[in-house]
């Protein structure tokens, strides 16, 4: 990358940054509105787990189609065009509120961010060095955690019945584009693209795949299920109560970044990802032994740290030794990993819910399972460890 590439895509990075943060907010009000809105709009509850579900097939689907248009389009128009198709997805949704089409318009939403995760995670991951990568994505997943936290608080102040909530959710689409449309030339610094072979896809790290996947199976759940699963407990009583505890698990997930950012370039990802795994299993213990409320938003929030981290530092470990022209192609197949556990995670965790264990048990039972793994991939790969 020459010295000229390099100005131009720091000089370039609040573009992609500044539409992350807007899409993030109207995400993160979006994540908490579905579940919270079915019964006002005639849907029996039991579809959370059904929308959330055909959301991550679509993401899944894109993951698989995103690499082409990329490619075609570049990173700029890429972006216009996924936020556009998610945003006629909310308006579907506003208008027609049968099951049948919030199944249809969740489905192409889930494309839709797919587009949006990919062209943003490679714009940002193109760089020469680890240092460079684990920085971008650490401002990326500090602005997607930002915004998804202010999001939450839409709950208090636009409701969760009418059209009213979508409405806010398509406005703030509509602003996310604006840096994009106003920032014409910007683009990242590698505009050449080659896709991995099948040899250099099964050569990918290990590890990685299971972070992107267990990080699914927990963020599906998390986004699909945990404000019906707040609404049914004991110690929250209404809507801003729900909304600060999301928040909490939101912001604990953000706060935790940038620790994340300097962990990964200093030590194993395999053992950083069974730590950050062992810190939701003791969040999930302390959250079913104490019935507190503020307990639980301490909970949360380390569960947040958990599970939001679990993403980014196996995309890093992915890319690792990965030229700058092949990560698009990377992030996209991290994205399919991820998207394979967003689809799985909400219907086994419904499973969870309908017995004594509740989604919180879900949670301590696949996080244990991911700290015993990446214990013992830890430790088989030490010496390897040491030249990362």
């Amino acid at each position: 990358m020459n010295e000229h590439a390099t100005v131009a895509s720091r000089t370039s990075v609040w573009v992609p940054v500044t539409g992350l943060t807007i899409f993030a907010i109207a995400s993160g009000y979006l994540m908490s509105l579905l579940p919270l809105s079915l019964v006002s709009h005639n849907i029996p509850t039991y579809a959370a787990s059904w929308l959330a579900s055909i959301f991550y097939v679509g993401l899944l689907l894109g993951s698989m189609l995103i690499e082409p248009i990329i490619k075609r389009i570049g990173h700029r128009m890429a972006f216009i065009a996924f936020i556009s198709l998610l945003a006629v997805s909310v308006g579907i949704m506003a208008v027609y509120t049968s099951l049948s089409v919030w199944l249809a318009a969740r489905f192409v939403a889930g494309i839709a961010v797919a587009g949006i995760f990919v062209v943003i995670e490679s714009w940002l991951l193109i760089g020469d060095s680890k240092e460079e990568r684990a920085k971008n994505l650490g401002l990326y997943m500090t602005s997607l955690y930002g915004g998804t936290t202010v999001g939450q608080f839409g709950i208090g102040l636009f409701g969760t019945t009418g059209m009213m909530p979508f409405m806010v959710v398509m406005a703030l689409l509509a602003m996310s584009m604006m840096p994009a449309f106003m920032a014409k030339n910007a683009k990242p610094a590698v505009e050449e693209h080659i896709s991995l072979t099948w040899k250099q896809i099964l050569g990918l790290s290990k590890p990685a795949l299971i972070g992107c996947l267990v990080s699914g199976i927990v963020m599906g759940s998390i986004y699909g299920l945990l404000p019906l699963a707040l609404r049914i407990s004991e110690t929250t009583s209404n809507n801003d109560q729900i909304g600060v505890l999301m928040a909490a698990t939101v912001l604990g997930g953000m706060s935790i970044q940038p620790i994340v950012g300097k962990l990964s370039c200093r030590m194993s990802k395999s053992l950083l990802l069974a730590l950050v795994s062992i810190l939701g299993v003791f969040a999930m213990g302390i959250y079913q032994l104490d019935q507190n409320y503020v307990t639980h938003i301490i909970a949360l929030a380390l569960l947040g740290m958990s599970a939001f981290a679990l993403y980014p530092i196996a995309i890093t470990l992915a890319c690792d030794g990965i030229e700058s022209a092949s990560i698009v192609s990377a992030t996209q197949i991290m994205l399919f990993s991820y998207s394979v556990g967003s689809a799985l995670g909400p219907v086994a965790a419904q499973y969870f819910m309908r017995h004594s264990l509740g989604l919180m048990g879900f949670f301590f039972v696949v996080l244990l399972a991911t700290a015993i793994y990446m214990l013992f991939v830890s430790m088989k790969t030490k010496p390897s460890v040491i030249a990362e």
